[in-house]
């Protein structure tokens, strides 16, 4: 025992030295010294740096953002006025304030898809609204309770051009039920955007207001809408100067499984009239989309026939064919073989359809009144086509495609004389004409 003393006192002198040595080097102020080097061991797990943010354009949100998203969204704002409604939803776009957007609209109308695109939309630096017309109320799908809108957008290829909103009337306050977003480049545009009756009606209204006659055209069931109905509506809004009534442009007026009827409201460009037609839809089997099957152009023949009336010159542009269908007619004054500013506007129509396709062909008809003599009127008859003819073909409609007949006095549209036998000036009129049977 007496040996191991002399140990201990030296360890606890080593002890004490070392003590004193770390205090004179680890004083208040001086730097710590380094940290030894890790005994070897298992590798440490390092973690790795945070994501970047997502760019502003062209670049969707990740799913699971738009998830989170979706999830702190409430229900969307509502409006006594739809239209302030879309005009605030139109402005964030534009500013490319995609939260506001998507709180505008509220969780019951988005998913993570949509939101997405909304995204890609807002953040394209290209997405303007047109000016003015960018907010527009397509029509009604229930009476005062479910309303179609649209954000059209400016510098877009037709079908890619808008943005369309279901709108709910909920205690007199609306709010965005649905979203229909255009299609990406490639798309179908048809079955993309104009995928119920509504659309389609609108679709084919919008091209028509357009005189797009094709586009138009890939609404209707040819069977059943003649391509000369189709142009006589196109040159009825051209001449009539009608456009799409802006409050309740097409209201429903009966909906069947796969039949709807829709009303257009139409106005003049003064706002001064109203006129109105009526479209039917049918749906065929699946897939194909909804198409127009009929058109009653009779109340809008009629009011134009009554706006524009006066002078020497009858007016409507859209008759019945005796062999079936219906026919195209361009009026003359008395005497007169020569086109009028508001015939050859109807012309450049009817040429626009003849150009996209040459086999299409049309026959001419020239007619006159009672007044005159056979052989003087079969001549003035032959000249009224002749010149509808040449006019076409300084359109660049081909020679091939045209046949023309002088029918003189023969075909009157209506009786030149009254029940009385006297004179009917007005039954004269309409019987000055060419008509234009479109054969295809």
């Amino acid at each position: 025992m007496r040996n191991k003393i002399p140990y201990f006192f030296l360890g606890l002198a080593a002890l004490l030295a070392a003590a004193a040595l770390g205090l004179l080097i680890w004083r208040p102020g001086a730097k710590k010294p380094p940290l030894p080097a890790p005994l070897p061991g298992p590798t440490a797990i390092v973690e790795p740096p945070a994501p970047e943010p997502i760019g502003t354009v062209d670049v969707p949100m990740e799913s699971d953002t738009t998830e989170e998203t979706l999830e702190t969204l409430g229900v969307g704002y509502s409006s006594p006025d739809p239209a302030e409604l879309l005009t605030r939803i139109g402005e964030a776009l534009e500013k490319g304030d995609i939260a506001a957007v998507s709180k505008l609209i509220g969780k019951q109308a988005l998913d993570p898809e949509s939101l997405a695109k909304l995204e890609i939309l807002a953040n394209s630096g290209t997405l303007r609204l047109r000016r003015p017309g960018g907010v527009r109320e397509i029509g009604e799908l229930e009476l005062n309770r479910l309303a179609r809108w649209a954000l059209e957008l400016e510098e877009r290829e037709a079908g890619r051009d808008r943005i369309l909103f279901d709108l709910r009337n909920e205690n007199g306050k609306w709010m965005v039920e649905s979203v229909t977003l255009p299609p990406a480049a490639g798309d179908p545009i048809p079955k993309a955007v104009f995928a119920d009756s509504l659309g389609v009606a609108d679709g084919f209204l919008q091209a028509v207001l357009k005189q797009d006659f094709e586009f138009a055209r890939d609404f209707v069931d040819p069977k059943t809408v003649s391509e000369a109905k189709i142009a006589a509506l196109c040159i009825l809004f051209e001449e009539g100067e009608y456009h799409m009534r802006t409050t309740k442009p097409l209201r429903a007026m009966f909906s069947r499984k796969d039949t709807v009827g829709y009303l257009a409201n139409v106005e003049t460009k003064d706002g001064t009239q109203s006129a109105r037609f009526a479209l039917n839809l049918r749906q065929p089997p699946a897939p194909a989309n909804w198409l127009v099957s009929e058109i009653n152009l009779d109340s809008l023949l009629a009011d134009y026939a009554n706006r524009v009336a006066g002078g020497d010159v009858y007016y409507s542009p859209l008759v019945k064919n005796p062999a079936g269908g219906e026919t195209l007619a361009l009026y003359f004054e008395f005497d007169e073989d020569s086109t009028s500013e508001r015939t050859q506007r109807q012309l450049e129509i009817v040429a626009s359809m003849l150009k996209g396709d040459l086999a299409k062909k049309i026959t001419l008809s020239g007619h006159t009144d009672v007044l005159g003599t056979k052989e003087y009127n079969d001549k003035l008859s032959s000249k009224r086509a002749d010149v509808v003819r040449d006019f076409l073909a300084e359109q660049g409609v081909s020679a091939d495609q045209i046949i023309t007949i002088g029918k003189g006095a023969s075909q009157p549209r209506r009786p030149n004389l009254t029940e009385s036998g006297e004179d009917s000036p007005e039954g004269r009129r309409a019987n000055r004409r060419t008509e234009i049977y479109l054969d295809f």
